[in-house]
């Protein structure tokens, strides 16, 4: 009996951690850096035999990492909920939940662009008018609720900032950049004019938030030096709000013409290029500066992590926001420089997703993450 008694004494055995228990929101930054190979892709002139047929194929693979990821966190929320509101309550964390927003909305984007293709334009169209209107609402609610979060819940140290700050930023910029693409599929008007000004109102949005954060970004980098290596990667996430926001205003300009008068319809036009121009500048300088540090992150022994997807997004709206500049100037050197980053884009792509793939099946990714190292 005292046996028994001593048994049942005892606290009960810890419940085994689960495949998705340490699940968290930077996963959706793997379906993002997939699509957008596809979305980016489709903006190019190239023409070689196949390259459609690769787009789709790639399109349906994101489409497929995204219905599987968002199983995969439904069943995270429910079975391990203290999990999920610790990531939230988590400053290094939460910001990625904007990546949630910006994975529908390039899903959503690539169904329409060449999804099209394999399931017809309908139903095309209606997983994009879904996705978008889903990732829209998920992105603003994200750009607010993140930074309140910030404000009255995490406790940020100084020196703290680091490019990851910008991911709920950076998802109204994207809804911007692809709510264009609905405009045409609206009856002639105010419906047209009214999602136009959205997308504008959405463009503001994000850019004046991320002109916010990006000193606090710069300020961090010079006071404190260089990100830890696993972060190095992320230092290519500003270059996602710089070739988004020129992706947005080229795909706005281009859809101006019928759906507001002439003349509005001409200064948004030059406005693409005015703004365009000096901002890729800018996006080719920062691309200078992040390459140069993660060599010196490989070179100090940076390992793989999933950070590293964050080269991919990042590097897919520079080609987007290079091929429209292209469109709206005509000039061959924005379509070379458009191809030669798609180029760097794919590399980083592959290697990515074979290490992830690699580390899924050797079981190192699920599990409870590491401290970080300088």
């Amino acid at each position: 009996m005292a046996t028994l008694a001593h048994t049942a004494s005892r606290p009960a055995p810890p419940r085994p951690a689960g495949p998705v228990r340490h699940l968290g929101p930077n996963w959706y930054a793997a379906v993002m850096g997939t699509a957008i190979v596809a979305n980016a892709g489709h903006t190019l002139p190239l023409t070689a035999p196949g390259l459609r047929t690769a787009y789709q194929a790639v399109w349906a693979l994101s489409a497929l990492m995204l219905l599987t990821l968002l199983a995969a966190r439904t069943v995270h929320w429910l079975r391990h909920t203290d999990q999920a509101r610790r990531h939230l309550q988590d400053p290094a964390v939460a910001p990625f939940y904007g990546c949630l927003a910006m994975a529908l909305l390039a899903v959503g984007g690539g169904t329409l662009a060449v999804g099209r293709d394999v399931i017809g334009e309908p139903a095309a169209l209606a997983v994009d008018v879904t996705l978008w209107s889903l990732g829209t609402l998920v992105g603003v609610v994200g750009a607010a609720a993140i930074p309140y979060l910030m404000v009255t819940r995490h406790r940020i140290e100084p020196g703290s900032a680091t490019p990851v700050w910008l991911l709920p930023l950076v998802a109204p910029m994207v809804s911007a950049a692809l709510g264009p693409a609905l405009v045409p599929h609206l009856p002639a008007g105010q419906p047209r004019q009214a999602l136009l000004l959205a997308c504008y109102a959405l463009f503001g949005m994000s850019l004046l938030a991320t002109l916010a954060v990006l000193p606090l970004v710069m300020s961090r980098l010079l006071h404190h030096g260089p990100l830890p290596l696993a972060l190095t990667p992320t230092l290519f996430l500003v270059l996602g709000p710089l070739g988004q926001s020129t992706t947005a205003v080229g795909n706005l300009a281009a859809v101006a013409p019928g759906t507001v008068d002439a003349a509005t319809a001409h200064a948004m036009s030059a406005f693409a290029v005015l703004y365009g121009v000096p901002v890729t500048g800018f996006a080719l300088l920062w691309l200078a500066i992040a390459g140069a540090m993660v060599v010196r992150a490989f070179r100090n022994g940076m390992g793989f992590a999933m950070t590293w997807w964050g080269f991919t997004f990042p590097l897919g709206t520079c080609v987007t926001g290079a091929a429209g500049l292209a469109a709206h100037t005509g000039l061959d050197l924005f379509t070379w420089l458009a191809v030669a980053l798609f180029a760097v884009l794919v590399t980083a792509v592959a290697v990515a997703g074979c290490r992830t793939a690699s580390g899924l099946l050797h079981g190192r990714l699920l599990t409870a993450p590491q401290p970080v190292k300088a």
